[in-house]
């Protein structure tokens, strides 16, 4: 039973979010400003691969730029990124031992017009790359480093999106008409 609710976890926290070709969600009248990510606190998990600070903010910026540089309104909102921690699967033994990449970040969102932080707290999410045949035996066999990097920062631009989808009063208009 516990097997079952433990992959029922990992098959949720693995559903895609929507593609960069599909429709933009509804943000208001939202631009993206700064677009900050940091690693200075970043762990990595014992059995990952390795992967440096830098590579991580450039593979976590561009995913940030990539999804919500796609919004052309006129208010803007500054994103910003820390990355707490990781795990880039190695090459192992298919089935037996094919640990998955995990890629756990806080986000935080500021408000230019009101200069003021929206979350009191920043929101912590955790991403996996997403579920297919490649995974099942371990993306360790089937991707570069740079490649699952890649994979588990899309995931996280996408879930900071559905974060933000939670909030609608974030966006709304706080003086009632029009844009500010």
């Amino acid at each position: 039973m516990r097997r079952i609710a433990l992959l029922m976890t990992l098959l949720g926290a693995c559903a895609s979010t929507a593609g960069l070709d599909d429709p933009l969600a509804d943000l208001g009248d939202f631009v993206l400003g700064h677009n900050i990510t940091v690693t200075d606190k970043m762990q990595m998990v014992p059995i990952s691969r390795a992967a440096t600070g830098a590579e991580w903010e450039a593979a976590m910026e561009k995913a940030v730029a990539d999804r919500f540089g796609r919004y052309d309104g006129s208010r803007v909102y500054n994103i910003g990124i820390a990355i707490d921690g990781y795990a880039l699967a190695p090459p192992g033994i298919p089935v037996v031992a094919a640990p998955k990449s995990v890629l756990v970040i806080t986000a935080n969102i500021w408000d230019d017009a009101r200069q003021a932080k929206l979350n009191t707290e920043g929101k912590q999410l955790t991403v996996f790359e997403n579920l297919d045949g490649e995974n099942l035996i371990g993306t360790g066999l089937t991707r570069t480093r740079e490649e699952q990097m890649a994979a588990l920062a899309y995931n996280a631009a996408g879930a900071v999106e559905t974060w933000l989808l939670e909030h609608p009063e974030w966006f709304a208009d706080p003086g009632g008409g029009g844009a500010l």
